[in-house]
């Protein structure tokens, strides 16, 4: 399986030293979430943003992200975009679907009411294995092959949605 990529260099480079980002994660997928939370910690820090102005909370899974996002909006009021951050992987039953859809939905709707980026970090793979190289994480069969945490480009992302239509 090739690299999975997400948006790698910034096409500009950013200063996040006046934002205020929120992240909040589901805790299901431990693993995964704890690799993609820390990706885009690590590059809101890359980008300035001062490790006191990050938010973080968790909630107990992706379905609890948009009430809970938009809850931890209304508490931090001052946020210029916030990251949810969910891990959702195929089973045997339509679970995946409802909860994938329902959870994309409301979180694009809820920018328009909250009028801040709202990241959308809601990994959707069919097998677990899927979502471990998205995460950044190594395949115990495969240390060769290179992954791509894509929390890195959450963080990337939040900090250029908050400059170019928030903090301007």
């Amino acid at each position: 399986m090739a690299e999975i990529k997400g948006i790698g260099g910034l096409d500009q480079a950013y200063d996040g030293s006046n934002l205020k980002i929120g992240i909040i994660y589901a805790r299901w997928n431990k693993e995964i979430i704890d690799s993609l939370v820390s990706g885009a910690i690590k590059n809101l820090k890359k980008l300035n943003v001062k490790k006191e102005n990050i938010l973080i909370e968790s909630v107990p899974g992706s379905f609890e992200l948009p009430f809970a996002t938009k809850k931890f909006f209304n508490n931090n009021s001052d946020l210029n975009a916030i990251i949810s951050i969910g891990v959702l992987i195929k089973g045997s039953t339509m679970h995946f679907e409802y909860i994938s859809n329902a959870v994309t939905l409301e979180l694009m709707s809820l920018q328009k009411i909250i009028d801040i980026p709202i990241i959308f970090g809601l990994l959707t793979c069919l097998t677990e294995d899927q979502a471990k190289i998205r995460s950044g994480l190594v395949l115990p069969n495969d240390k060769n092959h290179a992954t791509h945490n894509h929390g890195e480009d959450w963080g990337s992302a939040a900090v250029e949605m908050a400059i170019k239509f928030i903090y301007n």
